[in-house]
């Protein structure tokens, strides 16, 4: 969701500054497994983060399919 999936020709999203805990807290889970699956998205090349947390489309596409 956070890829805007179906919003034109937007490319990606930027998230305002978030940290691991705060992701964590929002979907009920530990801030290990935020910073887990974080590190996959971003060697995948799924999300970039730095601050801000930019969510490419092609992780939508990839959820969506599992």
């Amino acid at each position: 969701m956070l890829a805007h999936f179906g919003e034109g020709s937007r490319n990606e999203a930027t998230i305002p500054e978030v940290n691991q805990q705060m992701l964590a807290e929002k979907v009920g889970t530990t801030r290990q497994r935020v910073n887990f699956f974080m590190n996959k998205f971003r060697k995948l090349g799924f999300i970039e983060y730095g601050g801000r947390l930019q969510v490419h489309r092609s992780l939508f596409t990839v959820l969506l399919r599992d």
